[in-house]
């Protein structure tokens, strides 16, 4: 198994907001591919909260846009995951830069186990949010994972067709 030690500096493209508390976790999917991500809690939470797991856009790193959007959803009250998938910035997975929409769906689903298990979430009350090219993925997720209660693709392609159609 792959080890990843993240780092604590904020290394984002966008600003750190003072109402969130942010922090450096890894999990692991049932490939066995360890995946790095970011988790952004409310500072003025308390007890368990409802919970998103963010990717994307196709390409990108939580670093970018996933984790813009996880910040944003935890400044509005949400336990939220910003995570690289599979192959992509600091998770794991060889060969580099490359998509597999089984992987990849998988990679939600980590994020929902990862979730799901917190102390700091309502493991009923867990959506995820696919940008871009992983807005198909985060469907397909949805499809087959019951404790995903609310999906957004917010996305102009189906990224998981294109990958899956023989050119």
């Amino acid at each position: 198994m792959e080890q990843i030690k993240p780092g604590s500096k904020w290394d984002k493209t966008f600003a750190k907001s003072d109402k969130v508390e942010h922090r450096k976790v890894t999990f692991t999917n049932r490939y066995g591919i360890t995946l790095a991500a970011d988790l952004y809690k409310p500072l003025v939470a308390s007890g368990k909260l409802p919970a998103i797991a963010v990717c994307g856009p196709f390409g990108a790193v939580k670093e970018q846009a996933a984790g813009l959007y996880a910040q944003i959803m935890a400044e509005r009250g949400f336990l939220t995951l910003a995570f690289d998938p599979s192959f992509t910035g600091e998770s794991g997975g060889t060969p580099r830069y490359m998509a597999s929409p089984d992987i990849n769906t998988e990679d939600f689903q980590a994020a929902v186990d990862y979730l799901s298990t917190s102390a700091e979430a309502y493991p009923e009350r867990i959506g995820i949010i696919g940008i871009c090219g992983w807005g198909g993925l985060a469907i397909n997720a949805a499809a087959l994972d019951t404790r995903i209660k609310a999906t957004v693709a917010s996305t102009m392609y189906d990224m998981t067709r294109v990958n899956a159609k023989d050119f």
